[in-house]
C-alpha cells in the first residue's frame, strides 16, 4: 500500500458515517462540535504522522529500487532502445554513455571497428549521419550479466557523402556492469532486398 493510498484509508475510517435515525441525527447534532473538534484533531495527527513518515518511506523505497537493479530482459531491451533513440539523433553523448570502452562493430562489409568513439567521431566529422535508426522484432537473451539483443534495425543517412537506406539484422552483446548496460560488441548483418 503506497503513502497516499494508506492517507486516504485512514481519513475515511475518521469520516463521519452518517446517521440513518432522527433520535441518532438529533444527538449528532448536540454533540456535533465535540466530534467535529475530534475529528480535526485525529486528522491532524495523521497529517503530521504523514509528514513525519514520508521521508523515511521515501528513501526506504529508493533504497530498495538500488538493491533490487538486476539484469532483466526487460532493461537489456530498455538500454539496447536507448541506444538506438541515440544513434537516430546522432548524439554522441548518450551514444558514448551506452557503449562499452572496449566496444567493437563488426559492419556489415565485414569490416571491425574498435573503440566506443567510432561512431561518435563519424558523426562529429559528419562522415555520418543518420536520418533514420528503427528497431522491430526484438529477441533478448540473457546469460547472467551478458545479454544479447537481436533486432532488425531499418535505417537511413548519409555515409562518406552518399545516401544510405539498408535493412539489417543486427545483434548487440550488452554486459551488465555498475547497475547498467554497456553496450560492448554490435553485429551487423545486410539483409537483402528480394
Amino acid at each position: 500500500m503506497t503513502l497516499n493510498q494508506w492517507t486516504k484509508s485512514i481519513l475515511l475510517r475518521l469520516r463521519p458515517r452518517p446517521n440513518r435515525s432522527n433520535h441518532t441525527r438529533v444527538r449528532a447534532v448536540v454533540q456535533g462540535p465535540a466530534k467535529l473538534h475530534a475529528t480535526v484533531n485525529r486528522i491532524a495527527m495523521v497529517f503530521i504522522l504523514c509528514m513525519l513518515a514520508e521521508p523515511i518511506l521515501v528513501s526506504t523505497a529508493a533504497g530498495q529500487a538500488n538493491a533490487t537493479a538486476v539484469p532483466t530482459a526487460e532493461n537489456a531491451l530498455a538500454a539496447d532502445e536507448e541506444l538506438a533513440l541515440a544513434i537516430r539523433n546522432n548524439d554522441v553523448d548518450a551514444i558514448l554513455r551506452s557503449l562499452d570502452d572496449s566496444w567493437a562493430v563488426i559492419a556489415t562489409s565485414g569490416g571491425v571497428g574498435e573503440g566506443p568513439s567510432i561512431f561518435p567521431n563519424g558523426i562529429k566529422s559528419g562522415y555520418l549521419t543518420r536520418k533514420t535508426y528503427e528497431l522491430s522484432e526484438p529477441r533478448v537473451r540473457l546469460y547472467g550479466d551478458i545479454a544479447l539483443v537481436t533486432t532488425k534495425v531499418k535505417t537511413s543517412g548519409v555515409f562518406q557523402g552518399k545516401p544510405f537506406d539498408v535493412l539489417e539484422r543486427q545483434t548487440d552483446v550488452l554486459r551488465w556492469t555498475d547497475g547498467a548496460w554497456k553496450c560492448v560488441l554490435t553485429h551487423e548483418t545486410k539483409i537483402e532486398n528480394n
